[in-house]
């Protein structure tokens, strides 16, 4: 009969084998993804009601000496060719929080792209008024990988309603945070703004020749580009405009042309306004009587020539005064 030391010793003998082989050809284990050194954000956000329906942001979050650098280009469509040209903003701020801290201990390197891929489909035939499409590049390892994220109506509006999935709910307390270091940004942009911003481009520098050679567009899908944009931005039309035309019999001494009005801009109102009035005895007008030009133009013209001051001679003398109101925009004109 067979001891049972004996029986054991074949068993303890397969089992060292099995190990053995199995150490021998498992897949070795992938090492943690590093945190990224950097990151690249293209942010738009998009609403149903304006223009512009879109606002773009491209973030870049770099190591600094004490913590970390955030900068900002938030470019901005044109809201209206001829009164809202596209607009180029910068800002920069420094902040103490390493990159690392302002992950809160995520790694967008180690986020499976199968996840992803789920939380971007699980609304797919939702009806979506507004939101947040977010693209995130990062030096993962020897990869650079590109991660998208939608951020929805719900999640923005729905706050302890709507379950927000989880690497969404993460972007948008990452992008917060951010938001709080830049202070005011695209929430704080009027629905509809009608007072005059400058246009035009910041100072040079190599994220604005970045973003003009492209370099940014594929942040962002669809078929509207960045660079497009910066180029109008470059490029804006001459601002509407206001000029005398005349004054018969006598022309004043000193005047000051109406500022157009925002409404009238907005309207794409333009054209002559013509008006009667007589001179007083201390060279201004009183009795103000328009012939031709759109009611939305003549206060701003009746306010302006209050102002205008004629030679004290000419008192009594009846005046017959023409403005021309001119957008300056070939959109205006179709």
């Amino acid at each position: 009969m067979r001891s049972k030391r004996g029986a054991i010793q074949p068993l303890l003998a397969c089992c060292v084998g099995f190990l053995i082989h199995t150490s021998l050809f498992a897949s070795p284990h992938k090492p943690t993804a590093p945190v990224p050194g950097r990151l690249l954000i293209g942010r738009d956000s998009f609403w149903d009601i304006g223009p512009p329906f879109h606002y773009y942001e491209v973030i870049a979050v770099t190591p600094a000496p004490t913590g970390s650098q955030i900068d900002r280009i938030l470019v901005t469509p044109p809201g209206d060719a001829c009164t809202q040209p596209a607009k180029v903003e910068e800002k920069t701020v420094t902040i103490r929080e390493s990159i690392a801290d302002l992950l809160q201990g995520a790694n967008p390197c180690s986020i499976p792209e199968k996840e992803l891929h789920r939380e971007r489909k699980r609304c797919k035939h939702c009806l979506t008024f507004s939101g947040v499409n977010v693209t995130m590049q990062a030096q993962c390892g020897d990869e650079q990988r590109r991660i998208r994220i939608d951020i929805l109506d719900r999640d923005i509006y729905g706050a302890g309603v709507t379950k927000t999935p989880e690497h969404t709910s993460w972007t948008m307390r990452f992008l917060h945070r951010l938001d709080e270091a830049l202070g005011p940004g695209v929430p704080e942009k009027p629905i509809f703004d009608l007072t005059e911003s400058p246009s035009g481009l910041p100072p040079a520098n190599k994220a604005l020749d970045d973003l003009a050679a492209g370099r940014f567009d594929a942040l962002f899908e669809g078929s509207e580009k960045v660079s497009e944009f910066h180029r109008q931005a470059k490029h804006p039309p001459p601002p509407p405009a206001v000029e005398f035309v005349s004054s018969e019999p006598i022309s004043p001494v000193s005047y000051e042309v109406p500022k157009y009005p925002p409404l009238a801009k907005a309207a794409h109102i333009s054209g002559p306004v013509s008006f009667t009035a007589h001179i007083t005895s201390a060279g201004n007008l009183t009795d103000v009587k328009f012939v031709e030009g759109h009611p939305l133009l003549r206060s701003s013209v009746q306010s302006a020539a209050a102002g205008w001051v004629y030679a004290k001679e000419s008192a009594g003398t009846e005046i017959h005064a023409t403005l021309n109101f001119k957008l300056n925009c070939e959109s205006a004109k179709k």
